[in-house]
């Protein structure tokens, strides 16, 4: 499954609508004459994230700071002066303890968070973004928007409705799989 849609010779299927021919010739190969229409659709979401990611990587990255960093900064600006237990902020972003521990290192290395001592609780420590941290979020915010205007260039208000839908179906079945199956629950973690 090396095609992952790399290629710009996009082409359109008898309904107009886009499909990859470098990824549907290997699937139809893989897949020896069976559907290939979940392995195409996988691809295809499997690409978008992708260049999600390349652009988001490249917006944050030029200020200095990983994906995963600006996805914590953001969480602790939505909960404000409370801020986040650090077990509790992995769990909300859906990663491990450790990384979001190493993301607030590095986020208070930079001045953007702080580790105040939990008033309840003397052996916790609270994560809480510090002015220079929303200032940084004020500053990203513009590039945010214009980069994500030209991603999302074309689609109406109902198509990204839609696609945000679907998106999170494929998430919520991911999380429904892993309920059943040992090594998908460590998958769905990460």
């Amino acid at each position: 499954m090396k095609h992952v849609t790399n290629s710009s010779e996009l082409d359109r299927d008898a309904d107009g609508l886009l499909y990859d021919p470098q990824v549907r010739a290997s699937m139809a190969e893989f897949m020896a004459g069976a559907d290939t229409s979940r392995l195409e659709a996988a691809a295809a979401t499997r690409a978008a994230h992708r260049s999600l990611e390349r652009l988001r990587s490249l917006g944050s990255e030029g200020r200095g700071l990983s994906a995963g960093a600006v996805d914590v900064l953001l969480r602790l600006r939505t909960l404000g002066a409370a801020g986040a237990h650090l077990g509790d902020l992995a769990r909300s972003a859906g990663m491990t303890p450790r990384n979001a521990t190493g993301l607030v290192d590095t986020l208070e290395g930079e001045g953007l968070v702080r580790r105040d001592p939990d008033p309840a609780d003397r052996r916790s420590v609270l994560a809480r973004i510090t002015p220079a941290g929303l200032a940084w979020l004020d500053d990203f915010r513009v590039p945010t928007q214009r980069a994500m205007s030209a991603l999302f260039d074309g689609f109406t208000d109902p198509e990204l409705h839609q696609f945000r839908d679907l998106c999170l179906r494929l998430v919520r079945n991911q999380q429904g799989i892993a309920a059943y199956h040992p090594t998908a629950e460590a998958i769905a973690s990460e």
